[in-house]
């Protein structure tokens, strides 16, 4: 009934995040059920395990991952203000209906902080069985935040980069 509410913490959440999880980390995930807790239930057990795995081998902070009822997407913004993370990964729960209400949606986000809108974040939406498989959404999570850190930006700076080829930015012409 309220949107706006789980776009930042209570002040009892915001006191357990600060309590629990590290400061200035590379790499952060909250997950929340957003508009479907089956989506989290069903795709977050196989997924989170597949890019905390990839990026510990890259040597980058793992945060402590946490879960927020409730969730929107606007929450980054909160999460980077408290945590200060070079990356943060939200995991969330798309709309049901759709295809299916399994169906996962990864927003990222370079250093979010207050004030930064959706131009300033990047989707990988459809993370479900019959969409975007869990192994393949770690590994453009993983590639995406490569990205995110190498320009220092996210959201309509960067273009995601699918095996080895770039797609071209809205409004650019191809010729074919």
């Amino acid at each position: 009934m309220r949107p706006d509410l789980g776009r930042s913490f209570s002040d009892a959440g915001r006191a357990e995040v600060k309590g629990r999880c590290p400061r200035e980390i590379d790499l952060q995930v909250a997950i929340g059920d957003g508009l479907s807790a089956a989506a989290v239930r069903v795709q977050v057990p196989a997924l989170l395990p597949l890019f905390a795995e990839r990026f510990q081998e890259r040597a980058w902070t793992f945060g402590q991952p946490f879960v927020i009822r409730h969730c929107r997407v606007g929450i980054l913004n909160e999460i980077g203000d408290l945590l200060a993370p070079r990356v943060v990964v939200l995991l969330i729960g798309e709309r049901p209906g759709l295809a299916t209400a399994e169906s996962l949606s990864a927003y990222m986000a370079f250093c979010p902080k207050s004030g930064h809108t959706d131009a300033q974040r990047n989707l990988i939406s459809n993370i479900h069985a019959r969409g975007v498989t869990p192994e393949i959404a770690a590994r453009r999570i993983l590639a995406l935040a490569d990205q995110m850190v190498r320009l220092q930006a996210s959201g309509v700076a960067v273009k995601e980069v699918f095996a080895d080829r770039e797609l071209p930015s809205p409004g650019t012409k191809t010729i074919e």
